[in-house]
C-alpha cells in the first residue's frame, strides 16, 4: 500500500494493515487545456491518498462526462478513456473509503441532478453528521433518486443529493445553504455544466490548496499535484471557504467562521514529503521531528536506519541531531505495490522479506537505531526487528517520530480499530517488550507539534490526545458501514463497529478542564456540547 510518499510503508506484512489514508480531490478550469489529462497527472500526485478507486468528470459547457472505476489511477484511464473526456471543467478524485464501502458504486465524483443541470462531486474527508444529513434528505427530497438511489452508501452522495436545490436557487446559492449544515472534515470540489467549485470545512481539518495556470485555475488537495500539472501555488483554500471558477473569473464567499484543526498527522505520515502545509514544508517538518526525537530518547549506537520510506526524513533528522551515522540498512521492492496474489504459506512465513530485505554487510554486529513515523498494531515492527536480529544486529533500538496512537480518527484517516492499536492497552515499556527491542522512545507530544511550526490551539491530535476538535454524534452514528446499517434497518439504530468505545475511560478530570477551557471535546463524551 503506498504510504506518506506514494511509496510502500506499513503494509509489509501480509493481511497487516497500517494507517489509511484520506482521499484526494482535484479540480481544474482551463479554456484550452486537456483538462482530463491535467486531472489525471494530478490525481497521479495525489495516489497516496487513495488506492480504491479513480475517477474524473469533465463538462464542454453544456454536457458533464464522467469516467470512474475500481483500481489505481494508472490501471482506470489510458489515452482512449481520457480522450473521450472533453471540455474546459474537471474533477478528479482517487479514494480510499472511510465511510462505505470499497464498490465501483462508491466511487467518486458523484453525479446528482440540480435545479438548472447536473452537479459532479469529489470529497476528501469523513462527515460526522451523516445520519442527520440523511434525513434532510428524505425530508427535502421524499423520492430519493440519483446516486443514494444507485446503491452509494458515502457521506459523499448525501452531499450531492442536497445540492440538488430548486428552480428559486443557484447551485452556488444552494451551496451555501448546504455547507454550513455539515459537520466533520470536508474538502469538496464540484462543478456543474459551466463552473467549478471547491469548499473547505471551518475547521480545515485535511489540506487544500489554490494553484494558477496560464490560461486557468487549479485546485488539489496538496500543493505537489499542482507542481505535476505546472501550475503556481496562489494560496490554501481558506477554512469555511467556498471559491467559484467560471468565465467571469474567480470569486469566494465564507460560509462559517474559522476554528482551525488542521490534522497533524498529514505532517507525520500521510502528505507527500514534497507537500507544504500551512506554509511548513513536510519533508523540513518531519527531519525536525527527528532531530527532537534524538534530543529526547538519545542511545549510544552506530548507525541509525530508517523503515523505507516514510521514516527516512526523521531519520536524517535523528543522525544529523545525535551524530551517529545515517545508512541504509533495508532495501525495499518498490514494484511489490498492492498485490492481489496470495503469498503461499512459505513466502507468508518470510513475512516481511516479501518487501525488505537487510542488508547484512551493513548491519552485521551493529548497534542500531531504527525510526519509523509511527505504530499501529505493533506487528510490523516485531517482524523488523526480529528481521534485523537474523541479519546480525547487536543491538536494535526503535525511534517513532510521534506520540503512540491511541485514539481512532473519524476525521477522514482509517485506523484499526482501538482495541487493536497497541499502545491502547499498553505502556511504553510493555510496547518494547512486544516488539522485542532494546529500547523504544516515542516523540512527545510537544516535540512533534514544535516540528509543524503551528500553533498547538490550531491543530487537531485527536488519534494521539483522543480530543476531538469537532463533536461527535452518538456511537450508533459512528462507524465506515453507517449507511449500510441504515438502509438495511427501519431505524438505524444498530451498534456501529466502534460501540466499544463508549466504555473507555473518559480522559484524566485536569485534562478534561484545559480541554474545555479550549473549546475542545474529549472523546469519552461525545455528547457535550461544543
Amino acid at each position: 500500500m503506498p504510504g506518506g510518499d506514494g511509496r510502500l510503508n506499513h503494509d509489509l506484512l501480509p493481511g497487516e494493515k497500517g494507517p489509511q489514508d484520506a482521499c484526494g480531490v482535484f479540480g481544474v478550469w482551463a479554456p484550452g487545456e486537456e483538462v482530463a489529462k491535467l486531472s489525471y497527472f494530478g490525481l497521479y500526485a495525489l495516489q497516496h491518498r487513495g488506492q480504491e478507486s479513480a475517477g474524473i468528470a469533465t463538462s464542454d459547457g453544456s454536457k458533464i462526462l464522467i469516467y470512474k472505476d475500481m483500481g489505481l489511477v494508472s490501471q482506470v484511464f489510458n489515452e482512449a478513456s481520457l480522450g473521450t473526456l472533453l471540455g474546459h471543467l474537471a474533477v478528479g478524485h482517487t479514494r480510499y473509503s472511510t465511510t462505505g464501502s470499497s464498490s465501483w458504486q462508491n466511487a467518486q465524483p458523484t453525479l446528482g441532478r440540480t435545479a438548472a443541470g447536473t452537479v459532479a462531486l469529489g470529497h476528501n474527508g469523513n462527515l460526522t453528521n451523516t445520519a442527520e444529513l440523511l434525513e434532510l434528505v428524505r425530508e427535502r427530497y421524499p423520492k430519493v433518486d440519483g446516486e443514494l438511489a444507485r446503491g452509494n452508501t458515502t457521506d459523499t452522495a448525501v452531499i450531492t443529493a442536497l445540492l440538488t436545490g430548486d428552480l428559486d436557487h443557484t447551485l452556488e446559492a444552494t451551496a451555501m445553504e448546504v455547507l454550513p449544515r455539515l459537520r466533520g472534515a470536508f474538502c469538496l470540489v464540484f462543478m456543474d455544466e459551466t463552473t467549478l467549485y471547491a469548499a473547505r470545512d471551518p475547521q480545515g481539518v485535511r489540506p487544500l490548496v489554490l494553484g494558477r495556470l496560464e490560461r486557468g485555475w487549479v485546485v488539489a488537495s496538496e500543493t505537489a499535484a499542482l507542481d505535476i500539472v505546472g501550475a503556481s501555488f496562489v494560496r490554501e483554500v481558506e477554512p469555511g471557504e467556498l471559491i467559484i471558477i467560471d468565465e467571469n473569473g474567480l470569486r469566494t464567499q465564507h460560509f462559517a467562521e474559522v476554528k482551525r484543526a488542521g490534522c497533524v498527522f498529514e505532517y507525520v505520515y500521510l502528505a507527500r514529503p514534497d507537500t507544504t502545509i500551512a506554509g511548513r514544508g513536510v519533508h523540513e517538518a518531519r527531519v525536525e521531528m527527528g532531530r527532537q526525537l534524538a534530543a529526547e530518547y538519545p542511545v549510544e549506537a552506530d548507525l541509525v536506519i530508517p523503515t523505507p520510506e516514510s521514516g527516512t526524513p526523521a531519520a536524517i533528522g535523528y543522525a544529523q541531531a545525535s551524530g551517529i551515522p545515517f545508512g541504509q540498512g533495508l532495501v525495499k521492492n518498490t514494484y511489490v505495490g498492492r498485490t492481489f496474489i496470495q503469498p503461499s504459506e512459505t513466502i507468508r512465513q518470510r513475512g516481511i522479506k516479501l518487501k525488505l530485505n537487510p542488508l547484512k554487510a551493513v548491519i552485521k554486529g551493529k548497534r542500531l537505531i531504527v525510526v519509523d513515523d509511527s505504530i499501529v498494531r505493533g506487528n510490523t515492527q516485531r517482524a523488523l526487528v526480529s528481521m534485523l536480529r537474523e541479519a546480525g544486529a547487536a543491538e536494535v533500538h526503535v525511534r517513532i517520530s510521534s506520540p503512540p496512537i491511541t485514539w481512532p480518527c473519524f476525521y477522514g484517516i482509517d485506523f484499526a480499530s482501538r482495541a487493536e492499536l497497541i499502545a491502547t492497552g499498553l505502556g511504553v515499556d510493555e510496547v518494547r517488550q512486544a516488539i522485542g527491542a532494546d529500547s523504544l522512545g516515542y516523540l512527545s507530544e510537544d516535540g512533534m507539534i514544535a516540528s509543524t511550526e503551528q500553533p498547538r490551539e490550531s491543530l487537531c491530535t485527536a488519534c494521539f490526545t483522543g480530543v476531538y476538535p469537532i463533536k461527535l454524534p452518538e456511537t450508533q452514528h459512528l462507524g465506515k458501514n453507517l449507511l449500510e446499517r441504515d438502509f438495511a434497518t427501519s431505524d438505524g439504530c444498530d451498534p456501529g463497529p466502534d460501540a466499544e468505545f463508549e466504555n473507555v475511560l473518559t480522559p484524566e478530570p485536569e485534562r478534561v478542564t484545559v480541554l474545555i477551557e479550549h473549546g475542545q471535546v474529549p472523546f469519552g463524551d461525545p455528547g457535550r456540547p461544543e
